[in-house]
């Protein structure tokens, strides 16, 4: 019935198998809905990539044609994904009242090595927009927590005054979480960063970039999910090759 209803929405999962689930969250205070994605041969032993969705998302609108493909394509090397709820603007960091970071370290992973058998120690973690600066900071809060951070079109603000409304809950909550202005370190962990031509956060996700000492992938594009789609391959590609060995 789950392929049948896969095939309506033109998806084709090249034998990956789709699952949903809930996660009473402490951290959060609510039960929240997560998705995950388990490639052909089960996920036992895989490496786990933690995918986070963009403001106003949710897990499941991170399924496409080109993750599935993308996943099929890496064959045994191919991670789990999982895909956790972000509570539609949480911008995936701790804050007033919730724990949205500690939820996703603390809980979600966990309970993706429980429920899929998954390789702890290889763990990557991105997101698109909101969860691209999602993947950033938490990778800062966990240094050395994860194999590989990628950040696609991160929505990155240049000051508190630029921040998009519920994004953070004050300037001083801003300030914590200023990427830009903190200066983090991933120390030998590789960190991708791209963002499309004609994004609105180009010149801030190319400036983080320059900081950190890597070099932006910048494509044609527009901030959207046509563009992270057209480019999920080389996401999962670099995912792979950098959490494909135990211990990376």
């Amino acid at each position: 019935m789950a392929g049948y209803a896969f095939a309506r929405r033109g998806l084709d999962t090249h034998g990956a198998r789709v699952v949903h689930f809930q996660l009473r969250s402490r951290d959060v205070g609510r039960v929240l809905s997560e998705t995950a994605v388990v490639p052909r041969g089960g996920g036992r032993g895989r490496a786990l990539l933690v995918l986070l969705h963009w403001r106003g998302g949710r897990p499941d609108w991170l399924l496409s044609n080109q993750l599935f493909a993308g996943l099929a394509s890496l064959g045994g090397r191919a991670p789990v994904v999982v895909m956790p709820d972000g509570g539609g603007g949480s911008f995936w960091h701790n804050r007033r009242g919730a724990r949205w970071a500690s939820y996703v370290v603390d809980e979600v992973i966990p309970a993706a090595v429980r429920r899929f058998g998954v390789d702890p120690h290889r763990v990557a973690i991105g997101g698109t927009s909101m969860g691209g600066f999602g993947a950033l900071d938490i990778a800062r809060m966990w240094p050395g927590r994860f194999c590989a951070v990628g950040a696609h079109s991160p929505a990155i603000f240049t000051s508190a005054s630029a921040r998009m409304a519920g994004s953070f809950d004050s300037a001083s909550d801003f300030a914590r979480h200023d990427l830009l202005s903190l200066h983090p370190s991933y120390g030998t962990t590789p960190v991708w960063i791209d963002v499309g031509t004609q994004d609105r956060f180009r010149a801030a996700d190319v400036r983080l970039a320059r900081e950190l000492g890597l070099q932006a992938h910048v494509w044609p594009g527009k901030h959207g999910s046509a563009y992270w789609r057209a480019h999920m391959k080389q996401y999962l590609g670099f995912y792979a090759d950098n959490c494909s060995t135990v211990g990376f």
